[in-house]
């Protein structure tokens, strides 16, 4: 029997022996392609046909592309562009004062209209999520971009990406091997990297592992799509089998509910307008299930209610009645605390030495997740500390930006692709926005994507519902901004000249 992606693979070669009769070139279409990767690689009537054939055989010009399902892949951006680990002449590492991209463009696409990608498969539509992350990869290696969300085909000219580094921890865990296939398919030289291998990788480096180490544990806070790919966890038990440590290692998995959304400042989960709360949130509440906020536990989540950052409504028999996250600061506090109960509740009793950023949104708010660790390290409860024993004497964050830069230096000099340029630093940033042809009811009042629609749709379609558009004033949000400007600067540095 045929599975999905089977039957829609054979239904692009079906079409192709209309476009293509008999007497002509003979083309062979992998059957087990996504649609979006038979169109973009044979559909030449299809609005994601990619012309493979015109790629360019010199590739070291050529931008570095890097995508996230939002502005949080900026950090990993910020890594390359401020990355000095290496020896630029001998390639060894070694700092030699000279960044090691120094004179590289890149090429930015944030896909913000259908994010967060963590959702996709908590709403049975994980194969949506895999061809975004297609379609992500596709834009940075096709040549145009569309000038605004209203044009129906793209005027804009932009290059072609040598190199894909995905940002987005979901993307990586659900689309990784599907985009490294494409790019086999496309033969243009093209690779991929991506965030959870070199997030591992830094992780037990940092932690050093002898092999005769008293058990412990590694946390990983991580969008909800990406705890449940287990991706995460199955990388760490294979690298560590790998490198030979029998050393027991608890992996406690928190999935991130709502952080990196608060983050990217989206209305479902915190509006800095309000005052009460509200219907239509989508964040954490009052309860008792996984995700919920705990009544028991409000005095170790220390929630910041000023200046509305936590809406509240008062029980009249006392306490409260209800409880809304309104900032990405509460957000953190929330999923910290939530990661160190489930540790405790389980039982296992081993500290936590290492917590893994599993999402490029978190290192924005790295020093509240800090703050909130040493707030609970000391919390104390009916005379005793409950989550003193569970917490490192020493113990890192891990944020595998550094180590994707690392890794995305490494394989461009080994494939001679390094551009070794004298001139500026260059950055074009694109973010995905609605198309201004949906009609009313697919959008909210905000002019956003409604819920329902974005997590319904279908794969293989030639519908463009969003649009990939320059950076502007417009499509990002002030405060998203002004996080960039203070917390990134290099990467401010070289987008803010280009808003319009």
């Amino acid at each position: 029997m045929l599975n999905r992606f089977s039957l829609s693979g054979l239904v692009a070669a079906l079409l192709l022996l209309l476009l293509f009769p008999a007497g002509c070139r003979k083309i062979e279409i992998p059957v087990d392609n996504m649609a979006v990767v038979n169109k973009a690689l044979y559909d030449t009537a299809s609005n994601f046909y990619v012309e493979f054939n015109e790629y360019p055989n010199e590739m070291r010009s050529l931008p570095i592309g890097v995508f996230d399902s939002g502005t949080g892949g900026l950090t990993v951006l910020e890594k390359l562009l401020s990355l000095d680990h290496f020896d630029n002449i001998t390639g060894l590492e070694g700092r030699d004062s000279i960044l090691d991209f120094a004179g590289e463009h890149f090429v930015y696409l944030a896909d913000q209209a259908n994010m967060p990608y963590g959702n996709y498969d908590a709403e049975g539509n994980s194969e949506y999520l895999r061809e975004l992350a297609l379609k992500d990869a596709l834009f940075l290696l096709d040549d145009d971009y569309f000038a605004n969300a209203i044009e129906e085909t793209p005027t804009g000219r932009k290059p072609r990406a040598k190199i894909i580094v995905v940002a987005c921890n979901t993307a990586t865990a659900y689309a990784l091997d599907l985009i490294k296939s494409m790019l086999e398919q496309t033969h243009t030289g093209v690779k991929v990297i991506g965030v959870i291998n070199a997030g591992v990788t830094a992780t037990l480096d940092e932690l050093d592992l002898k092999g005769n180490e008293a058990p412990f544990a590694i946390g990983v806070l991580a969008t909800p799509g990406t705890i449940a790919s287990g991706a995460y966890e199955r990388t760490l038990r294979e690298e560590l089998a790998a490198r030979g440590i029998a050393t027991t290692v608890d992996i406690v998995n928190q999935s991130g509910y709502g952080f990196a959304e608060a983050v990217d400042s989206d209305p479902d989960y915190v509006n800095p307008l309000l005052f009460a709360p509200r219907a239509g949130y989508r964040g954490p509440a009052l309860g008792e299930s996984d995700g919920s906020i705990r009544q028991e536990l409000l005095k170790a989540y220390n929630f910041d209610f000023t200046e509305n950052r936590m809406l509240a409504r008062r029980s009249p028999a006392g306490g409260y009645a209800s409880l809304q996250l309104n900032s990405a600061e509460n957000y953190a506090r929330f999923n910290m605390v939530s990661l160190l109960e489930r540790h405790r509740q389980s039982g296992k009793g081993t500290p936590i030495r290492a917590i893994i950023l599993g999402c490029t949104h978190y290192p924005f708010h790295l020093e509240t997740l800090n703050e909130t660790l040493a707030e609970l390290r000391e919390y104390r409860e009916d005379g005793r500390y409950p989550y003193r024993d569970l917490i490192a004497d020493e113990i890192t964050f891990i944020d595998p930006a550094v180590y994707t830069a690392i890794e995305c230096y490494n394989t461009l000099r080994e494939d001679g692709n390094l551009a070794y340029r004298i001139t500026p630093t260059k950055v074009e940033a694109y973010i995905s926005v609605p198309s201004n042809l949906l009609e009313d009811e697919y959008l909210t009042q905000e002019g956003l994507l409604t819920h329902e629609f974005k997590y319904g749709r279908k794969t293989g379609t030639e519908d463009q519902t969003t649009k990939q558009v320059p950076f502007s004033h417009n499509n990002l949000d002030q405060n998203n901004l002004k996080r960039i400007e203070e917390l990134l600067p290099y990467t401010y540095a070289l987008i803010a000249p280009t808003l319009r």
